[in-house]
């Protein structure tokens, strides 16, 4: 994050405030919007974060049955990353089968940007959980419900952004949503189930 912070600092600028205010959607939601190095960079701290974010929900709560090893954090790591690319990939064929890839590169932009600035949140739960108040359910419990805020707050402005072409498509989009948002979910969470 230091890393887009320095060499990108008017995005950074821009991306801090982003639940406020949507200047950094309408201004960097051009061409090569998803492969940008600054996307790109806050995407990783994104994935790291919540990885460990992860590993002390389990530590704490001990959702799995597994000991909580630097391992296990190998393999949570691991899995978001597969999960995270396999999604973006499903996502960019979808678009392509249907030829809409402008609106799906849109639309990806926007629920990126707002998930990645969720991990500023993850990222400020885990230097409590990690230095201040280790073993904290309060803390997992203010950062989980900020993470669903934030992430709720995206995909109201995605979809009111979108609203045209979603109500045109509407049996596209309950399509879309139990394939690709929802099942993925629970694919997820019965894999750290188990």
């Amino acid at each position: 994050m230091v890393l887009a912070k320095k060499i990108y600092y008017g995005r950074f600028a821009n991306f801090i405030i982003l639940p406020f205010n949507n200047k950094y959607i309408f201004l960097y939601n051009k061409k090569d919007k998803l492969s940008h190095w600054f996307t790109i960079f806050i995407s990783i701290f994104q994935l790291l974060n919540f990885a460990l974010f992860l590993y002390y929900l389990d530590s704490i709560f001990h959702v799995t049955q597994r000991s909580t090893t630097p391992f296990s954090y190998m393999i949570t790591l691991g899995v978001l990353i597969a999960f995270f690319f396999s999604k973006l990939i499903l996502h960019l064929c979808n678009a392509f089968v249907f030829n809409i890839q402008g609106a799906i590169s849109e639309f990806l932009f926007k629920k990126i940007s707002y998930f990645n600035y969720s991990s500023l949140v993850m990222f400020i739960a885990n230097i409590l959980l990690t230095y201040i108040v280790k073993d904290s359910k309060i803390v997992i419990y203010i950062s989980v419900l900020l993470i669903i805020t934030i992430n709720t707050l995206g995909w109201v402005t995605a979809i009111r952004n979108h609203q045209k072409l979603i109500t045109n498509n509407f049996f596209y989009f309950i399509l879309y949503l139990c394939t690709l948002e929802i099942a993925p979910l629970v694919l997820l969470g019965d894999y750290f189930k188990d």
